[in-house]
């Protein structure tokens, strides 16, 4: 699954446009890499997102194959305390 997808399905970013333009502005790495929204999760991946006051860390935990509900959307991806 694309990452401004998967994004978007899992809730970290509530719209896959603006996914877009986040990982467009650097702002989104995956695995210590900065990655375009083109580029592909899979689980175990540590994705992490700079916002303008903090900075959110994510383990991919399962990719669906398309859209999940509001309830199974947290059982995505774990959030880490600590970027890395």
């Amino acid at each position: 699954m694309r990452l401004d997808k998967f994004l978007k399905v899992s809730r970290l970013i509530k719209r896959r446009t603006v996914a877009n333009e986040v990982s467009d502005m650097g702002r989104v790495y995956v695995n210590g890499n900065s990655a375009k929204p083109s580029k592909q999760i899979k689980e175990g991946d540590i994705i992490k997102i700079e916002y303008a006051n903090r900075e959110v860390c994510a383990r991919v935990l399962k990719v669906p194959l398309n859209n999940v509900s509001v309830q199974e959307a947290p059982t995505l991806y774990e959030l880490l305390d600590a970027c890395e």
